[in-house]
């Protein structure tokens, strides 16, 4: 091994422009480019590719191109990367995703500082949103089934180099859904030391249009894939609260999810015909009761459905689904003596026009499905536990970038009304640029979730008050013509017009006028 730090690996098939980011992100890290190596693994591109990659590595000893045969697929790059990787550590990185500038050098200190085989670096989306519970903080020594390592099963990771061959840790190499998983859990599994590093962000993931991710699946040849993960989650762990908490993962994110709501309304029949006789028999051999434990109320009425084989209902449980609407509407916005933003928020879910959850009083038992209970699970409908956690949050997010904040949230345990208090200094801190972000809201109902935005119209919000900058406020709320609520960011010395003011004035002049 040589006194490289950390060998980049890079599956590359035919990269053209999208590549490009990618390489201006190397150029820029902090870390010394004699400290790292880029390997370009070219899975049979092609000449073209072969000239663009020689011009690449022609005024950069940092990066070296390997030239492969054609395989079609990322794992047989990847593997050979390993093994000519001259680096301490090994960051799989793909071609048309870039790296943050400190990343390399972040994360080789933060491996080196805990003795880490796996470092997670915190993913940043873009044009795709992300689970973002696993990154809230840094974690030396994270443990599966207690931290949320399974949010993030790419393979964007750094892995020491001497980790991986010593386990034999390999991706499958041809044509395998799910390669990252096998990879990834192989490595989970087997290591001494994962630590998730969320301090700074590290990797940029690209959503492309048209990527393997993106499109539907195939369920014959997709849940074979399935089913290798499962084995070497079973191989490596004994029946028990662990193995079921870790098989819950696909069971839910691979299965049941493809089966709610509106993408289950709209799958063509003999698609989802298809599609049931493939995960019937998968959901009932391979998922047990304990595995149901920890679903969420709606997911496991979803369960009992589909090991039932009731599949009439099945469906007319998702476009129930499909059809519940969730508003969240400010009903009285004011700001009080302190500074704070207090708004009033109603919360409804809907169908048809009448209240789409219906519970039995003291039981807790849903009595609006569209289908009978019988013969399905005793207590499978009754919903205590999640209505208990019944919740709204507020966030912001960013209209430009798309990033949320979380600035506030309550209770809705048996209510459909609460009053937030908005710190407005919290809002926008004093090196915060942005100019304003829309609020949305993030409903939790009996296990169901909803990501709507917050709604009011210009004559709720004036309430607030018409001239926030004369008191010395940081933040106002203004109604979007859509009647989305954004908070708009009062800047020093007067730049900002008083749109609530403005708008409350309209209400009041037309008001006069009839």
């Amino acid at each position: 091994m040589s006194n490289l730090r950390v060998s980049v690996v890079v599956p590359v098939f035919q990269p053209g422009k999208a590549i490009d980011a990618l390489i201006a992100s190397l150029d820029r890290q902090t870390l010394d480019a004699s400290l790292f190596e880029v390997l370009l693994c070219d899975d049979g591109s092609g000449d073209a590719t072969r000239e663009q990659l020689a011009a690449i590595a022609a005024d950069r000893p940092y990066v070296r191109v390997l030239d492969l045969p054609h395989s079609g697929w990322p794992g047989t790059p990847r593997n050979r990367g390993v093994e000519a990787a001259r680096g301490t550590y090994v960051q799989f990185v793909d071609q048309d995703d870039w790296l943050f500038d400190s990343a390399l050098e972040r994360l080789c200190d933060f491996a080196d500082a805990h003795g880490s085989d796996v470092v997670v670096g915190k993913e940043v989306g873009i044009g795709r949103r992300l689970p973002s519970r696993i990154f809230r903080r840094d974690v030396p020594n994270a443990r599966l089934g207690e931290d949320p390592l399974l949010e993030m099963l790419t393979p964007h990771k750094m892995f020491r180099t001497a980790f991986l061959r010593d386990r034999g840790i390999r991706f499958p190499e041809g044509k395998v859904r799910l390669e990252d998983h096998l990879f990834v859990m192989r490595a989970y599994f087997e290591a001494e030391t994962i630590s998730i590093f969320a301090s700074e962000p590290c990797y940029a993931w690209v959503k492309q249009p048209g990527s393997a991710s993106s499109s539907r699946i195939d369920p014959e040849s997709y849940f074979p894939h399935l089913g290798a993960v499962l084995d070497l989650v079973e191989e490596y762990t004994a029946p028990g609260r662990l193995r079921d908490r870790l098989l819950r993962h696909w069971f839910r994110g691979k299965i049941l999810k493809r089966l709610s709501g509106k993408r289950m309304v709209a799958y063509p029949a003999e698609y989802r015909t298809r599609l049931l006789d493939v995960v019937t028999p998968l959901a009932q051999r391979r998922f047990g009761p304990g595995v149901d434990g920890g679903l969420a109320f709606p997911q496991r009425i979803r369960a009992a459905l589909l090991r039932a084989n009731r599949r009439d209902d099945l469906v007319e449980f998702a476009r129930f689904e499909s059809e519940m609407t969730c508003r969240a509407e400010v009903t009285e916005a004011r700001w009080s003596r302190g500074g704070g933003l207090h708004l009033a928020v109603r919360v409804a879910v809907t169908r048809d026009g009448a209240d789409a959850l219906v519970f039995e009083p003291g039981s807790g038992r849903l009595t609006s499905l569209p289908f009978s209970g019988a013969d399905l699970p005793s207590g499978l409908l009754l919903a205590g536990r999640e209505l208990g956690n019944d919740q709204i949050e507020l966030f912001l997010r960013d209209t430009a970038t798309g990033d949320e904040r979380r600035i506030a949230a309550s209770s809705l345990q048996d209510r459909t009304s609460v009053t937030f208090a908005i710190d407005p200094l919290k809002v926008f801190g004093p090196a915060d640029q942005t100019r304003g972000a829309r609020l949305v809201a993030k409903v939790r109902r009996a296990g169901w979730t909803f990501d709507v935005p917050l709604k009011s119209d210009a004559s709720t919000l004036a309430g607030a008050g018409p001239s926030p900058l004369l008191a010395g406020r940081t933040c106002t709320p203004v109604a979007t013509r859509g009647g989305s609520v954004e908070l708009r960011r009062v800047w020093p010395g007067g730049r900002f017009k008083d749109f609530a003011g403005r708008a409350a004035r309209r209400v009041r002049s037309r008001s006069r006028g009839r």
